[in-house]
Order: C-alpha cells, then structure tokens, then sequence
C-alpha cells in the first residue's frame, strides 16, 4: 500500500492503490482530513474550510455560480 508523509504532523499516512485525485483521506495520527493531490509521488495536502464547503454540498455550486 502506497505512503506519504502527512503535511501537518509528518505522521505516514496510507493510501490506497485505488483511490482517487481529490479523494479526501484522515491522517491516523493527527486526524486532519487531507486531499489527494498528486499520485506518482503521492501527494497530500491540508483540506481547507474551502474544500470542505465544496464537498459537503455534494453539487459543487456555490452562489456566485448560479446566475
């Protein structure tokens, strides 16, 4: 199973082989929820207030989009 260092507390964080660029995944260690940023290195960065609004809507829309 593929590794990368978390990017708040340096703790290795498991990926799995299947996931997904963007797929939000939980550092074990700390708890911060992390992004899937790049695949080949694995890349994580910090999920934002932002990013989080984004996937919590589940349409991506917010309201400066909708005319």
């Amino acid at each position: 199973m593929p590794t990368a260092l978390c990017p708040i507390c340096q703790g290795r964080v498991f990926v799995d082989s299947s996931s997904d660029m963007g797929e939000v995944i939980v550092c074990d260690e700390c708890d911060s929820e992390l992004e899937l940023v790049g695949m080949d290195p694995i890349e994580l960065d910090p999920l934002t207030e932002t990013d989080e609004e984004e996937y919590d809507d589940g349409f991506n829309i917010f309201e400066g989009d909708e005319d």
